[in-house]
């Protein structure tokens, strides 16, 4: 029996943002520190984000069971204002638990903005496509309440 676990999964937000400041959320390190994380994992922190073709991104949090999340990536495609495209491992505990890729693009939609987020990959080891999806709808959804608390702001 293998232990590889394949997955792949699509989420769609919209957001009253138009989508340049929403791809900016991703692309600048101090914004996107603001919003990221998810219940699973407590304040990550943003230790590298080189939002460039080839550059790297590197954040690390601590899970709900005291054991580091470790996210590494590499941007592969980035069309400013549009979509980026990156591939990236997570690391639970110091273990190398699945390896992606992920997509997100930013559609206009009137004042506002379409994100479509899609990840497809495998687990090494156990299946947790589940838990991944639900963790990025949590963030994605935070991502929202930033937004939403900055027009207010503004």
């Amino acid at each position: 029996m293998s232990d590889l676990f394949f997955g792949a999964f699509a989420i769609v937000r919209r957001y009253d943002a138009r989508p340049e400041r929403v791809f900016r959320a991703f692309a600048d390190r101090e914004i996107k520190q603001r919003w990221l994380g998810c219940e699973e994992v407590s304040a990550p922190v943003i230790e590298r984000l080189d939002f460039e073709v080839g550059g790297r991104e590197i954040s690390r949090g601590g899970g709900e069971d005291g054991a580091e999340h470790l996210f590494e990536g590499t941007y592969l495609d980035i069309v400013d204002g549009r979509r980026f495209v990156f591939a990236f491992v997570m690391h639970v505990g110091g273990r190398k638990i699945s390896a992606s890729l992920g997509t997100v693009e930013f559609t206009p939609d009137g004042e506002g903005t379409v994100l479509t987020f899609n990840e497809q990959g495998v687990y090494f080891g156990e299946d947790g496509w589940a838990g991944r999806e639900e963790g990025t709808a949590a963030g994605l959804d935070q991502l929202g309440v930033w937004l939403a608390s900055q027009q207010k702001d503004a």
